[in-house]
């Protein structure tokens, strides 16, 4: 459903990113079409006549607003059009301008619903209405005077009260007694003693209560191990797989966390558990075993978390915004990684001196460099190309102010003893900041901190040790 005011949002963009994932065929139903100005709602008109009755700018609002959204769609490589004037409809998404509220629309939209799944679906609407049922619970909930309900749709065979039924849960399936079955469509519960598919119903069972949405259930009044053997491996088609080391995630149904577990695989993120139901003790535990920091957080679509400081936590129950502050709140760990291994070591630096710019030739040297990349730090002792010490960096200057570090792509002026420029340093000279093997090896395994040029003037300044010494640094 996309909102005819509001175009395509980021819940959209993750639903039909899910469903061209799983090759899922889909209709638009473009809702809040009575929002627009101008129009006038007549629920006795079939929706194509009434919008030809519509006002010429009504007409025209209606098709800047529809092909907004067509074309927003074709950027996602979709082809749509609105039903009426779609050609083939194996290679067009069908978009059916509908309102919610006064349910002009609505009746198309079921038609399309309708004449696609009988169309293209004809094997899989197949069903056998005195076989065992088979459903899916949609959702789970207490109603006052009743107990725990199971929202239900039964899509193929019989249900009756007093029926074996086992439904999938994690770890074991839940094998129960139906107590009573509702029809949905009555006013009041109506209670019924069978029914047969394809039906929504409400059903009471005993011991559901930890019954979690989107769990297949199916009777088996006999053969139940066979029957449970058949729910284990209908589950197993759609558990997440998971890493050795990662994040855990947890969703409120197993619809949730398929979505959730997609998009951040499709972002490479790690997952080391995912379950379902809200965090736990045991979740905590777990994630607070990570090595990685970046691995010490928990993810959680709809679902509760206690007030903890130990480890973070994030919770909303719109999806993107997850993976939005989950992607956030990482870069900024990242970053304070970063700052803690690198604030020991010298980050190796590359300079070079600049013609025309020696302020003092000796006692102190005092001259112009450009910071071709890594960092300048005072007390840097300085390598010349072929190897030789070239003295040390006692001051740096700054836009004319005193510093004690200065990045990349900088100039800046440096204060050097013991040398004499035009003797041990010339203009044009390239010189680097010196390191013992100690500190090579550990700029070699935090080099995922290292930006491209600052790994090129690591190795660069190996190359020059190694002319000495073939060994060194490996």
């Amino acid at each position: 459903m996309i909102d005819i005011n509001q175009g395509i949002e980021e819940q959209t963009l993750e639903c039909i990113n899910i469903l061209k994932q799983y090759k899922t065929p889909f209709l638009i139903a473009l809702n809040k079409l009575d929002l627009i100005p101008g129009w006038n709602s007549n629920l006795k008109t079939p929706l194509i006549q009434n919008i030809k009755n519509q006002s010429s700018r009504v007409q025209e609002e209606l098709d800047k607003r529809l092909y907004a959204i067509v074309g927003k769609l074709s950027e996602l490589e979709l082809n749509s059009e609105r039903f009426d004037r779609i050609d083939d409809f194996k290679k067009q998404v069908a978009i059916i301008p509908c309102s919610a509220k006064t349910q002009e629309g609505l009746p198309e939209l079921l038609m399309i619903i309708t004449g696609l799944a009988q169309r293209f679906l004809e094997e899989s609407l197949r069903i056998n209405v005195e076989g065992p049922g088979r459903a899916i619970i949609l959702e789970v909930r207490e109603e006052k005077g009743i107990g725990t309900i199971l929202d239900t749709i039964l899509y193929d065979g019989k249900l009756k009260v007093n029926d074996q039924i086992i439904i999938g849960n994690l770890p074991e399936p839940i094998i129960t007694k139906i107590k009573a079955i509702f029809e949905t469509n009555a006013k009041k519960n109506k209670s019924v003693k069978e029914v047969t598919a394809a039906a929504s119903i409400h059903i009471n069972a005993p011991e559901t209560e930890k019954t979690i949405g989107g769990m297949p259930l199916i009777v088996a009044n006999t053969n139940i191990e066979e029957a449970k053997e058949s729910i284990k491996h209908e589950l197993s088609e759609v558990l997440i797989e998971t890493d050795k080391s990662g994040i855990i995630i947890k969703a409120d149904t197993l619809g949730s966390l398929e979505a959730l577990t997609f998009l951040l695989k499709e972002k490479g993120i790690k997952i080391k558990r995912a379950s379902i139901g809200d965090i736990t003790k045991k979740d905590i535990a777990e994630c607070l075993s990570e090595k990685e920091v970046t691995h010490q957080i928990i993810l959680g679509f709809n679902v509760r978390s206690p007030d903890i400081k130990e480890i973070k936590i994030i919770t909303n129950n719109i999806i993107y915004k997850i993976i939005d502050d989950f992607e956030s709140w990482k870069l900024t760990k990242e970053k304070e990684l970063e700052a803690k291994q690198l604030e020991s070591i010298q980050i190796p630096c590359k300079l070079k001196v600049l013609r025309g710019f020696v302020f003092r030739q000796s006692n102190p040297a005092v001259f112009g460099v450009s910071i071709l990349s890594g960092r300048l730090k005072t007390n840097t002792e300085l390598l010349r190309s072929d190897g030789s010490k070239a003295s040390v960096v006692k001051e740096i200057q700054h836009e004319r102010k005193s510093t004690n570090e200065v990045e990349s792509r900088k100039d800046v002026a440096i204060s050097v003893p013991n040398v004499t420029i035009g003797r041990q340093i010339k203009e044009d000279d390239i010189l680097y900041s010196d390191l013992n093997e100690e500190e090579f090896l550990k700029l070699k395994e935090l080099k995922k901190y290292l930006n491209a040029s600052e790994i090129e003037t690591l190795k660069e300044i190996a190359s020059i040790k190694r002319k000495e010494n073939p060994m060194w640094g490996i």
